[in-house]
């Protein structure tokens, strides 16, 4: 993905190189346009003139589902699934075996990345696991817009130079005038491959060590000595960052080849992609303590310091996503 050439020339290297080390007839990249569309950018295996000419609906066939559902599908017998759709142009139909992972970036789904082969087969964990960090730099290229514009990949697309409204609701009634300030701009990993495991292992343990001693600072300050409800929060919150599912899940990341900023990354955009799809209230508002975890640690990762409270004046009016509960 690093080397030289146009970005689509190094799409077409990259499915070949997939194809050829996970023993695949097919591996194809299909990418989200405007208006709900996955659009088959590059593929080893399929027919060429089908590039570019084969479209499907966000959940419509195999590769829709798996953008509409932000998972991995691994099936055996990929034409016996009852969302297979079947496109001539392709000539898939000879393929038994399918496996699908979402390329996933800030959460939302740019695309997916498939293999295929004609035997009947059940791919192996690690090799799910290999695709989907595959997947990670893939979203960096889509990313920098130079496949798809980059106002495609914004649900609420506008032309570049025209002012945008938002609406919003009222939660209280009056003027505020002051100087804005922007609580933890997004965090923005610029290096998702390790060059050395072990040492990604050792940062990201040192990161949750020092992620658990802050929360413990936290929940014993004076302020909070005498209980109530802001320490209840802030327990439940610590019990989050000790889960050890959850820190499973990232040295497992880790091992695949990620840094350990990317694996966190990863970890939650799972995460938030699986808990999206819940109907319960109290467990869709969990995403939001994840998220606050997820980034706290990817700051502590990435030694960033940067304090936001320093810019704060008399006057200042706080911008945020979200806040969570420690930083409230």
């Amino acid at each position: 993905m690093a080397g030289s050439g146009q970005p689509q020339d190094r799409l077409d290297r990259v499915v070949r190189v997939i194809a050829q080390n996970m023993v695949a007839e097919v591996c194809s990249i299909y990418l989200a346009r405007a208006g709900g569309i996955l659009e088959l950018f590059a593929t080893e295996g399929l027919k060429e003139e089908a590039v570019h000419q084969t479209r499907l609906r966000v959940g419509e066939g195999l590769v829709g589902l798996v953008a509409e559902r932000g998972l991995p599908l691994n099936l055996s017998e990929a034409p016996q699934h009852p969302r297979f759709v079947y496109r001539p142009e392709t000539g898939e139909d000879i393929y038994h075996s399918f496996l699908g992972v979402p390329i996933l970036r800030t959460g939302k789904v740019v695309g997916v990345l498939v293999v295929q082969n004609v035997a009947p087969r059940r791919y192996k964990p690690e090799e799910v696991e290999a695709l989907q960090t595959i997947s990670m730099v893939i979203a960096e290229l889509v990313a920098s817009g130079a496949l798809v514009a980059k106002e495609e990949l914004s649900e609420d697309s506008t032309t570049v130079g025209e002012p945008v409204t938002l609406d919003g609701m009222s939660l209280a009634g009056g003027v505020g005038a002051g100087v804005a300030v922007f609580h933890q701009p997004q965090v923005h990993i610029t290096r998702t491959v390790a060059d050395d495991v072990d040492l990604e292992k050792v940062r990201l343990e040192e990161a949750i060590a020092e992620l658990r001693l802050q929360l413990e600072q936290l929940i014993e300050h004076p302020d909070l000595a005498h209980g109530g409800e802001h320490r209840e929060v802030l327990e439940t919150y610590r019990m989050f960052a000790y889960d050890e599912g959850w820190q499973e899940k990232m040295r497992d990341a880790v091992l695949s080849g990620l840094t350990a900023e990317a694996a966190v990354d990863r970890v939650q955009q799972e995460n938030r992609a699986r808990m999206y799809k819940i109907r319960d209230p109290y467990l869709r508002e969990r995403i939001a303590d994840f998220e606050d975890l997820a980034t706290r640690l990817i700051r502590i990762i990435q030694g960033d310091k940067s304090d936001y409270r320093t810019k704060l004046t008399e006057d200042a009016i706080l911008v945020a996503r979200t806040i969570g509960p420690a930083e409230l």
